[in-house]
């Protein structure tokens, strides 16, 4: 019986149980987790919480979010940490040329393969970038990127890019919140054009957006 949450840390409490139960084995690999409002009322958290700990959980590689499925557990163990530790410690242009060869090839796969319920979920989020970018509120704006990028390499029906987007994630995420930060921006348009090609199915054009707003941070070390 999973005891609510009382303790201060909710999203690392919270955290805790979802490790509970894969480890438990009674979330085995393969299994459909709860639904948010579940693990909400399950934990006693909030959605907000509880959406925050399954995301941690999605970026370690232990589950995934299928759109209009749900989310499974994929891994019982979180992804290698030596290599999350590695990237961590990477200098930036190591990271971001990184980042170039998997997010170009992933744009084009992408405008082949999406599927329409990955497309509204681009779309959605391009959305949240700018409403939290009115808000002045650059860290959910970095967030609401991030998850662009995440979406986009789901949407290469590649497993393995998946998996090696997934542990880059936390880097990515502070690189680009830090960049958010600094800036007041994420190269907003960019992304529009990025995602319109992707609906398109126009390769060629996925390609150079991808390119260009990689290149665009590159420039910016100097």
């Amino acid at each position: 019986m999973v005891r609510p949450i009382r303790r201060t840390d909710l999203v690392s409490q919270v955290i805790d149980v979802l490790h509970g139960q894969i480890d438990s084995g009674a979330w085995p690999v393969g299994a459909k987790i709860p639904t948010e409002p579940e693990l909400a009322k399950m934990t006693g958290t909030g959605r907000n919480t509880v959406r925050e700990a399954v995301q941690t959980l999605v970026h370690a590689g232990m589950l995934d979010r299928r759109q209009g499925a749900g989310t499974f557990v994929i891994a019982d163990t979180a992804t290698d940490d030596s290599m999350r530790a590695r990237f961590g410690s990477a200098r930036d242009r190591d990271l971001l040329e990184l980042r170039g060869a998997l997010e170009v090839t992933a744009a084009a796969l992408a405008a082949r393969r999406r599927s329409p319920g990955q497309l509204a979920r681009m779309r959605g989020l391009l959305a949240e970038v700018a409403r939290h970018r009115r808000a002045d509120d650059p860290d959910r704006a970095a967030e609401a990127d991030a998850v662009l990028h995440e979406t986009i390499v789901e949407a290469t029906d590649n497993a393995l890019f998946a998996e090696m987007y997934r542990t880059l994630a936390p880097r990515l995420r502070a690189d680009i919140t830090a960049e958010s930060r600094r800036t007041g921006h994420v190269h907003d348009e960019a992304h529009v054009h990025l995602v319109d090609a992707i609906e398109r199915g126009d390769q060629q054009a996925a390609e150079q957006c991808a390119r260009a707003l990689v290149e665009r941070r590159l420039d910016d070390l100097g």
